[in-house]
């Protein structure tokens, strides 16, 4: 039972971050689990971070939901649609793009970059709608192992016109459809994942990842956006080196 909240709590903190928490998760679970699929269990916990996403944002999502907050609703709605067709696709044509986890470090370079021009005044933003559509097609690359959901939306965001802050509230929120669908895809592909091991698990994250988001949107407000980059473009190259571990391994 130790192992499953271990995985919880993992998953918890690091689906936040930059850095693949399915690549940490599944290389953590195949050293303890030999039952089930380290992958499978590794994107099924995301249903434990989902329910801090809407437990966490509960007043965003009531005025998303209830049509209060139409400009979120249509951004969320063009992100996910456009993340479902090209994650979906990439899903069922390839089993694994070696360039995955090099892709990570270039987003991680890209957003070192990105700050680098926003301190100088050279950057560019783009229009309300293109943000959608580029931000929903790095999320639906995030099913190639190596990539990292968090950094590639939050490297998309940042050429909108949002602060540090709204780039981390933003990028959890459009997880949640996604994760929602996926999760219960996993439930019907894999019935060794409705254990009581994996039910501490996902509570272990859940609890976890409340805690880690509140610390982490505390300390964003503290961060301009060069040095926002900063942090978060080293997490990223730092995932991508993690990645390239975890691959040598399996």
């Amino acid at each position: 039972m130790k192992e499953y909240l271990l995985l919880g709590i993992l998953q918890g903190i690091f689906e936040w971050l930059p850095i693949s928490s399915e690549g940490i998760v599944a290389l953590t679970s195949s050293f303890f689990l030999k039952t089930i699929n380290p992958i499978d269990l590794a994107l099924y916990l995301h249903l434990g971070t989902f329910f801090a996403v809407l437990v966490y944002f509960y007043k965003d999502w009531k005025k998303i939901l209830l049509l209060e907050d139409k400009k979120t609703f249509k951004f969320l709605t063009i992100i996910t649609l456009i993340s479902l067709i090209v994650g979906g696709l990439l899903y069922f044509l390839i089993k694994e793009i070696v360039f995955g986890k090099w892709f990570l470090i270039i987003i991680g370079i890209g957003l070192l970059i990105t700050g680098f021009f926003h301190k100088k005044k050279f950057f560019f933003k783009i229009s309300f709608k293109k943000l959608a559509i580029l931000t929903g097609i790095l999320q639906g690359f995030s099913v190639i192992p190596g990539i990292s959901r968090s950094g590639a939306t939050i490297f998309g965001l940042s050429f909108g016109e949002f602060s540090p802050n709204e780039i981390l509230r933003f990028s959890y929120l459009i997880s949640a459809p996604v994760v929602l669908i996926s999760s219960i895809f996993l439930s019907f592909k894999e019935p060794l994942l409705f254990s009581k091991g994996v039910f501490f698990s996902l509570i272990a994250a859940f609890l976890s990842g409340i805690l880690s988001l509140k610390f982490l949107l505390k300390l964003s407000l503290k961060l301009n956006f060069f040095k926002f980059c900063l942090i978060f473009g080293g997490l990223c190259i730092l995932g991508g080196l993690i990645e390239i571990f975890n691959q040598s391994i399996f």
